[in-house]
């Protein structure tokens, strides 16, 4: 017969470590696109900056989507593969409208637990739905040189 011992298990949001507002980059220092800037330019952008993409805000400053590094090659694709026209084509046509979102409570542990089951990169940190600031794997790593370990 197996018997595994069933523990209890300190929940991570009852555990007293840093939230991830400390780390993450606040909106005031962020890249931003719009929707309807030009997708050539967002792309400049990313190069120019040595970014990896950065959230997308709409007129009134909500947050509507992501544009990647990822989502930029699909233009290669439309461009030689479809033979489709993108002179015209907006940030909002090459964007993931489905964005990652943390909220300002959510500690550094619990952030890294989710990076380590995700292939995301930034997730955004959003406050009553409003986007304040985005963490990124680089961020939690800056904070796990704080976690220190515990005596038992």
């Amino acid at each position: 017969m197996n018997f595994k011992p069933e523990f209890e298990k300190k929940k991570l949001h009852e555990a007293n470590y840093e939230s991830i507002v400390k780390y993450m980059v606040p909106l005031n220092h962020m890249i931003t696109f719009r929707p309807d800037q030009s997708i050539h330019e967002a792309i400049a952008i990313i190069l120019e900056k040595r970014i990896s993409g950065a959230p997308v805000l709409d007129e009134h400053r909500h947050l509507v989507g992501n544009l990647s590094e990822k989502d930029c090659l699909r233009i290669i694709v439309d461009q030689l593969s479809h033979n489709l026209p993108v002179e015209n084509k907006k940030v909002s046509d090459y964007m993931s409208t489905r964005v990652f979102t943390f909220a300002p409570s959510t500690n550094v542990v619990e952030a890294a637990i989710e990076f380590l089951n995700s292939p995301i990169r930034r997730y955004a940190v959003v406050d009553k739905g409003a986007l304040i600031g985005e963490i990124s794997r680089r961020e939690i790593l800056r904070a796990a040189q704080n976690i220190k370990s515990t005596t038992w």
